[in-house]
């Protein structure tokens, strides 16, 4: 199997809507095996906290959110905590409060900026198993949620962020 590729900020498909996916292809081989590299290529960032469907070159209203999010102060996962898969999602509600977070991407490496999000977030989506279900966030979780949407409209958030900078890794 080919290794996929996070897709850098100047690919087209970075940049254009991306479609539902049809309920009754949540199941197939093809499917599960797109959400399956998804969460390897998330896995190998240490980086990375989330990954849209879009930044590997699929057109597809998917994105995953890593695991590494629940770590503790030590640097521990916990046993329960997996990978969230996130399949058509819409977004339901925000909170009226929002916070200037520093943001950056996969899809934009070496930059960050200051961006504006909602502090708290709730998401409608499938998981892949194809059991609808609603996740409601707040920090970190609302802004992830609030970035993936973004990558789903084809928006990045360097189209939003005041004082981008570079910086080395």
């Amino acid at each position: 199997m080919q290794r996929m590729k996070i897709l850098q900020k100047n690919h087209k498909t970075l940049r254009a809507k991306a479609i539902d996916l049809p309920l009754e292809d949540i199941g197939s081989k093809k499917i599960q095996t797109l959400l399956n590299n998804m969460k390897k290529v998330l896995d190998d960032c240490p980086d990375g906290a989330a990954l849209a469907a879009p930044q590997i070159g699929v057109s597809l209203r998917i994105f995953v959110v890593s695991q590494k999010i629940f770590m503790d102060d030590e640097g521990l996962i916990p046993d329960s905590s997996k990978d969230l898969v996130f399949i058509n999602p819409e977004l339901k509600k925000i909170s009226k409060r929002h916070k200037k977070l520093e943001e950056g991407c996969l899809s934009v490496r070496g930059y960050f900026g200051e961006i504006e999000r909602a502090e708290k977030a709730t998401v409608e989506a499938y998981n892949e198993f194809g059991q609808k279900f609603s996740y409601a966030g707040s920090g970190l979780m609302a802004q992830i949620f609030q970035h993936e949407l973004d990558h789903l409209d084809g928006i990045l958030f360097i189209d939003k962020a005041k004082n981008l900078a570079k910086v080395d890794f």
